[in-house]
């Protein structure tokens, strides 16, 4: 049988972790390619070929999809990956490709969390002054800009990758680091650096989940960006489900199992 042709739109370590069960799982029986933006330096090795790059919006995923012979998509992007979530809808459904998501959980909120949630970066920053003095921003580097107005403020700023130009923030130091992060880590920052207030996007996910554990253990407020709405679709939460749906969909037969 001749192999099909998977393609998992990646960048997070869900999409890491769904390219090793994929192959793991079905073996031979595709093709499976990872499709990464680019945005981060240093990407973690993966199990499978890789493209790097945009595909030029809705029209060249629909050309790239027709021109590799895509069988299957599964968008595992960023859950704030919005743009490439809606183009990989309207390509899959032009080139007639079965689309699947695989969302990562959000985080639930406990009680004793003190978060102040907001729609977008422009109403955190917005909010930041009247909230905090010393904040731990971990938005990621395309973001930044917004809490340029927050005057008065000074950042403690989390980046995968060094920046290759000045912050737009009037005061600010920097720390590099990559999750998984430990609870002991995150505390040990946060009192370090006398932080009094933490921004971030509900990403969702185990592996910055602890920044969230230790603000709600130290009583510190966190300014919470909504995640935008996924896309409609058939949609998971978990690697297992997606192997599940890829065999429902009868294109990767699972190898034969040796009783």
């Amino acid at each position: 049988m001749t192999a099909k042709e998977l393609l998992i739109l990646g960048g997070t370590r869900e999409a890491s972790t769904l390219a090793h069960a994929v192959l793991a799982r079905f073996g031979n029986a595709l093709n499976l390619t990872t499709s990464l933006a680019g945005r981060t330096e240093r990407p973690g090795q993966l199990p499978t070929r890789v493209r790097i790059g945009g595909f030029g919006g809705p029209a060249g995923l629909v050309a790239h999809l027709v021109q590799h012979g895509v069988d299957r998509l599964i968008d595992a992007t960023h859950p704030f990956a919005a743009r490439i979530s809606t183009e990989a809808r309207l390509a899959c459904e032009e080139a007639r490709v079965p689309r699947l998501l695989l969302l990562r959980p959000p985080w639930r909120r406990d009680p004793l969390d003190r978060w102040i949630e907001v729609d977008d970066m422009a109403a955190a920053a917005a909010v930041m002054g009247r909230i905090g003095r010393r904040a731990f921003l971990t938005v990621g580097g395309g973001e930044i800009a917004c809490f340029a107005v927050a005057t008065g403020v000074r950042f403690l700023v989390r980046l995968v990758d060094p920046p290759r130009r000045r912050l737009p923030l009037r005061c600010y130091e920097i720390v590099i680091g990559r999750g998984p992060f430990t609870l002991a880590e995150e505390r040990y920052r946060l009192e370090r650096h006398a932080v009094d207030v933490l921004v971030c996007k509900a990403s969702g996910g185990a592996a910055t989940e602890a920044k969230i554990i230790a603000a709600r253990e130290l009583g510190i407020p966190v300014i919470m960006v909504r995640r935008p709405a996924p896309e409609p679709g058939d949609a998971v939460e978990t690697v297992d489900a997606a192997l599940d749906w890829l065999a429902s969909q009868r294109l990767f037969p699972e190898p034969e199992r040796v009783s």
